[in-house]
């Protein structure tokens, strides 16, 4: 992110929404892309294999996503960088990797588990990679864009964009070395 950047943050004058609202837009924009997902696969399964309807249908929403995620959940207002899309899915796949050895480890574990633990594991394991998977978004793959559209004062932060602090002056106060490094 930079010194900028973490200046900004510290300083309270980051104009992207708020953790808080960040994370229910992240919510409401992976939830309705998710909905229409799994729409989507059950339509394009009747045409097609399953695994390839999943395929196809995962990475076009992974893709949709993305671009929800960088205009809107984040406030930065513009497209996602290619490095975003590939940054975004990475903490998709690592996301899938922890529902899965979730599911493993309770099949593991219970040999046959009913319905109920089952929707309360993967449901558990989903939440939390999710969590992590905002974190990861905000604080890496979309920090950058933040903090550059902020410095420019492009998107909905325009005309708010912080300024960099100026370094301290030193002063000199009287003659001599100990003298010099006096902070006004």
């Amino acid at each position: 992110m930079g010194d900028r950047g973490i200046m900004e943050i510290a300083q309270g004058q980051r104009t992207g929404p708020g953790a808080l609202a960040a994370f229910a837009r992240f919510v409401l924009c992976g939830g309705a892309v998710g909905l229409a997902s799994s729409f989507a696969v059950v339509a394009l399964a009747s045409w097609a294999p399953w695994i390839v309807a999943n395929t196809l249908v995962t990475t076009a929403s992974t893709f949709l996503a993305t671009e929800l995620h960088a205009r809107f959940t984040f406030g930065a207002g513009r497209h996602a960088t290619w490095r975003q899309h590939t940054q975004s899915a990475g903490s998709a796949v690592a996301a899938y990797t922890v529902t899965c050895a979730a599911m493993l480890a309770l099949h593991h574990l219970a040999p046959s588990p009913g319905a109920a633990l089952e929707q309360a594991v993967y449901l558990s394991a989903s939440a939390l990679a999710g969590v992590a998977r905002f974190a990861v978004l905000r604080l890496v793959v979309f920090a950058r864009q933040q903090t550059r559209t902020e410095a420019t004062g492009r998107g909905r932060g325009r005309g708010r964009a912080a300024t960099p602090c100026p370094p301290p002056v030193r002063v000199p106060t009287a003659v001599g070395p100990a003298a010099l490094c006096r902070t006004a």
